[in-house]
């Protein structure tokens, strides 16, 4: 029976830094037994990361963070165990994809505007030809100076208000949730204590996401501490939400915490996996 699973990672295909290969490979290695490789909406590190967890031994979860536009907040949800060639998933997964390149002509063009010229080749020189976040502006601005570390460029140029800031125009929650089930996957709300939202706010995105026919919440997040842990454990039980456990990990220079070392799930709620019957036997 398995007991060690991480299902939130993020690999070179997005914003991470680990090829899907090393991904794994750094994964079995800290005792990971069961890993999902979630990318920022895509899917192109999953045959990879395939390979790789059998050449590893461990099992290979296939999953993706779809980034959600929710109450005009960017909003991540996590599929898990999606069919990787499910057509209508593919199709959304391929939408986002071209307004991030969008996105990231505008923020270096916004950037440009601020005094910073050359932010759009830098931050393709960080993705290495692949999908272009925030992060890979991010990393290029502390690379040039402008800021200490990730979080101050963030702070200072990229959140609402700031010069790079553009704002995404990303799947519905209903749309995303309605891709991930049509891919006989299962969707989970992504480190739900990081969203600047109150109380009410919160438990009214998990009303219609659960409505729309999520299942799941992120309770244990590398980026969660542990009061924060204490509190989503607490509204999935109140919302009968099942529970996920993953580190968001986009690889070791920027962890929130390192593979292998994620906190169990408190014992009586029920785990994402326990739906599914080949994983926990």
């Amino acid at each position: 029976m398995f007991t060690h699973y991480d299902l939130h990672t993020h690999s070179r295909q997005s914003d991470g830094t680990l090829t899907p290969t090393a991904l794994v490979e750094r994964a079995a290695a800290a005792g990971v037994e069961v890993l999902a490789l979630t990318d920022h909406d895509t899917l192109s590190g999953i045959d990879e990361a395939r390979s790789a967890a059998r050449a590893a031994g461990i099992r290979l979860i296939p999953g993706v963070e779809i980034s959600v536009t929710w109450n005009r907040q960017t909003i991540h949800v996590v599929a898990l165990n999606v069919d990787p060639a499910a057509p209508e998933l593919r199709a959304g997964l391929e939408r986002l994809q071209e307004f991030r390149v969008w996105r990231a002509e505008e923020i270096g063009r916004q950037l440009a505007k601020a005094g910073i010229e050359g932010a759009t080749e830098g931050a393709r020189r960080h993705a290495q030809g692949v999908l272009i976040s925030r992060t890979h502006f991010a990393r290029y601005l502390v690379e040039i100076g402008r800021a200490k570390d990730l979080r101050a460029v963030f702070k200072k140029f990229l959140i609402r208000n700031k010069p790079g800031h553009v704002s995404g125009q990303w799947a519905g929650l209903e749309e995303a949730v309605g891709w991930i089930r049509a891919a006989g996957g299962q969707a989970v709300i992504a480190h739900p204590a990081r969203y600047r939202l109150t109380g009410s706010k919160l438990r009214r995105l998990i009303a219609e996401f659960r409505d729309c026919g999520g299942e799941g919440l992120e309770v244990v997040s590398g980026s969660h501490s542990q009061q924060d842990m204490h509190n989503m454990a607490s509204l999935a039980r109140q919302c009968g939400l099942l529970a996920s456990r993953g580190s968001d990990y986009h690889g070791p220079e920027n962890a929130w915490i390192e593979l292998g070392r994620l906190p169990a799930l408190p014992a009586d709620l029920t785990p994402v996996w326990q739906a599914w019957p080949q994983h926990a036997a």
